[in-house]
């Protein structure tokens, strides 16, 4: 059962307040009743109570004024109503299976002069039934709109809808319908744009009613999206060279799953020799021939996606060979690596020009040293030859005629 109590002004005006129970004093006796809220199908309890009673009669009167109670007896023929306590200052009655009829103002009624009454009413709160879900379609392409619809129907009073999908809040669009006895049905319409990453996600309709709690229906949203697609490189692991081979494969997932999936050279003829086994393409003996891109395309109801391999085709990995004790001339070396002849002419000439260099060098360092001792000779051949009747006789001057030396030296500067 659920109950809750509202304030009720005297005679039935004021505002509710849960909980609170409203007190009519007459001659120093007071009158307590409290307002209910009780769930249809549910019970109700409905109080009487008085202090310092001086022994008047307390009687409950039903939104008909028919008596329920009075005192401990009960006059009307409704086995729903049934005594749960009954002394001087109480009169407490239960109403079990209570329905939209018995909703309305209830008397407490204390026999005193003049006679006092305090009113409870009684509100029945009726639950929606279970929230319909609908959706337009039941599959939605990415990037299309949705619309998705809650019905919570014949409740009172009428319901708040809300919306999540996933742990995201959702604003919904309500509209409330009024039907009888104060019956409501509202609808909430939720538009949303849906992509891939929506799949699988739970669209969750919240009813908020009094009568009820934690009520909801979900409904898993179904996007369909293009192919995602992923080109894998099987072999080799490292760079690719002539005269190897090449093996890729085509990685292509959707919803719904890719039907078609083609290979392609973009801009270029695709090599007569390659194999293309279902997602797979093989390549041998490579060469430069082959390079450009390849393009792998995966196709399926929502429409198509592709991924690019560049294929670049390196030269051979050649070893060098281990160096030899063999000395080349520089010459025939420059030759055979095709050097221009200029080379050698630049060498020659250099060499020329040093040896031209040297002698004219050595040329003038001779030509001091006869130029000195030359003159040195010529002194003395010079010696006695002036006094000497004849060649003979000159030499032998000159060979001992040293007394005049100090009168015919020469000296060379």
């Amino acid at each position: 059962m659920c109950v809750y109590g509202r304030w009720a002004a005297p005679w039935g005006g004021g505002t509710d307040v849960p909980g609170a129970a409203q007190t009519i004093s007459a001659q120093g006796q007071n009158l307590v009743t409290n307002n209910v809220s009780v769930v249809e199908g549910e019970t109700a309890i409905i109080s009487c109570r008085v202090k310092n009673n001086d022994d008047s009669v307390i009687q409950l009167l039903n939104p008909n004024r028919q008596t329920i109670y009075f005192r401990d007896v009960r006059p009307l023929k409704d086995s729903r109503f049934q005594l749960v306590n009954f002394s001087d200052n109480e009169l407490l009655v239960s109403l079990s299976n209570v329905s939209l009829s018995d909703e309305g103002r209830y008397v407490c009624q204390l026999y005193t002069d003049p006679p006092q009454e305090a009113y409870a009413d009684i509100t029945v709160l009726v639950p929606p039934g279970n929230p319909i879900l609908e959706s337009r379609e039941e599959i939605v392409s990415e990037g299309n709109e949705t619309e998705i619809t809650c019905t919570a129907m014949g409740s009172k009073p009428a319901s708040t809808i809300k919306w999540m999908k996933g742990d995201q809040p959702l604003q919904g669009e309500a509209t409330v319908e009024e039907l009888y006895d104060r019956m409501f049905t509202v609808t909430s319409r939720l538009r949303l744009t849906v992509s891939k990453e929506d799949d699988g996600v739970a669209v969750i309709c919240i009813i908020d009613h009094p009568a009820v709690k934690d009520f909801q229906a979900q409904k898993y949203l179904e996007v369909q999206y293009k192919p995602e697609v992923q080109i894998v490189v099987e072999f080799p692991e490292g760079l690719t060279r002539e005269g190897e081979n090449l093996e890729l494969t085509c990685k292509a997932k959707g919803k719904p799953q890719p039907h078609q999936i083609n290979w392609l050279k973009v801009d270029d003829d695709f090599p007569s020799h390659a194999v293309i086994t279902g997602s797979d393409l093989f390549i041998e003996n490579l060469n430069k021939s082959y390079n450009g891109t390849y393009r792998c395309v995966a196709s399926n109801l929502v429409g198509e996606a592709y991924d690019d391999y560049i294929l670049y085709v390196y030269d051979v990995l050649t070893t060098t060979p281990p160096p030899t004790t063999t000395t080349i001339n520089a010459f025939q070396d420059s030759r055979a690596d095709g050097a221009p002849q200029k080379i050698d002419h630049a060498v020659i000439g250099g060499i020329v020009a040093v040896v031209v260099f040297a002698m004219l060098c050595l040329l003038i360092v001779l030509g001091r040293y006869f130029a000195r001792h030359k003159g040195t000779y010529f002194t003395h051949e010079a010696k006695g030859a002036d006094d000497a009747a004849d060649a003979d006789t000159a030499i032998i001057n000159a060979e001992g005629g040293h007394n005049n030396s100090d009168d015919k030296k020469e000296y060379y500067i």
